[in-house]
């Protein structure tokens, strides 16, 4: 008796010290949101009016536009390719020994552990080069670069939990490779590949250090077009870009989630 209501106080502070956590860390984003439909032409904190004229404005600015449908456009190729290259590169790692799979991770790990200013230099420098800086597979190459990482992650702790006794039974069915790998392996790994392809597709949609490195003013992404217009004229605008920022990585995030909890109330309920 005793101890079971110690572990209901012990849960029911936890509950309580992860919302105050949750709250310190939300709640400065947040903000970002009222502000978005003030009335002013200032930053006022609570709104003393509401009107719809930022969203308005970014939406008749072709410059806000362009910037948006760029960084979508590019955050969709790179989700798509590392998805694909990180999902091998993990299928590969599994199948080396441990310390060269080690080995092996922490460099293809090593864009994220380098400062992004020290990378952002490095990519330029090639670029000028290559003839990259300024377009749009540039900007694919060097997003590339911090999204694979984030699926090699996932997959591979997917690879860890993956019950390989299924590929010997398929084999034993008499399944040729490929058709192994199509309709056991990956349905199996999905749930890993998706939240990799999530993580690469916002990692891509959010980088600014390098972007602002290998823009050009006929190509930069919605990050950069926020950057400059902080440095050079501030507006309220730049508080409904954000909003939708906050919204389209929420969505991002929160959707995979959902699909999972679906699936999981499906299968209880069969």
């Amino acid at each position: 008796m005793i101890g079971g209501l110690r572990a209901r106080i012990t849960r029911t502070v936890l509950w309580i010290v992860v919302i105050l956590v949750a709250a310190w860390l939300i709640a400065p984003t947040l903000v970002v949101l009222p502000l978005s439909f003030t009335d002013r032409a200032s930053f006022v904190f609570p709104p003393e009016g509401w009107s719809l004229r930022w969203y308005e404005n970014l939406i008749a600015d072709p410059g806000w536009l362009t910037s948006l449908w760029a960084s979508i456009r590019i955050a969709l190729v790179v989700m798509v390719l590392a998805v694909v290259l990180g999902t091998a590169a993990a299928f590969g790692i599994a199948r080396l020994p441990k310390r060269a799979a080690a080995v092996f991770q922490l460099l293809l790990l090593s864009p994220l552990l380098a400062p992004q200013i020290v990378t952002a230099v490095a990519v330029f420098a090639v670029f000028i080069r290559w003839g990259l800086n300024g377009t749009e597979q540039g900007f694919v190459l060097a997003h590339l670069m911090l999204a694979v990482p984030y699926v090699v992650v996932t997959v591979t702790a997917g690879l860890e939990r993956y019950d390989r006794r299924l590929d010997q039974a398929a084999e034993s069915l008499g399944a040729s490779p490929p058709r192994r790998f199509f309709d056991i392996t990956v349905p199996s790994l999905a749930p890993s590949i998706i939240i990799g392809g999530v993580f690469a597709f916002v990692t891509s949609f959010e980088e600014t250090v390098i972007a602002i490195y290998i823009q050009s003013p006929s190509m930069r992404t919605l990050p950069v077009q926020m950057y400059d217009s902080v440095t050079v004229d501030i507006d309220p605008t730049i508080a409904a870009v954000s909003s939708i920022v906050l919204a389209v990585t929420t969505a991002a995030l929160l959707i995979p989630l959902l699909g999972g909890s679906s699936r999981r109330v499906r299968r209880r309920n069969a």
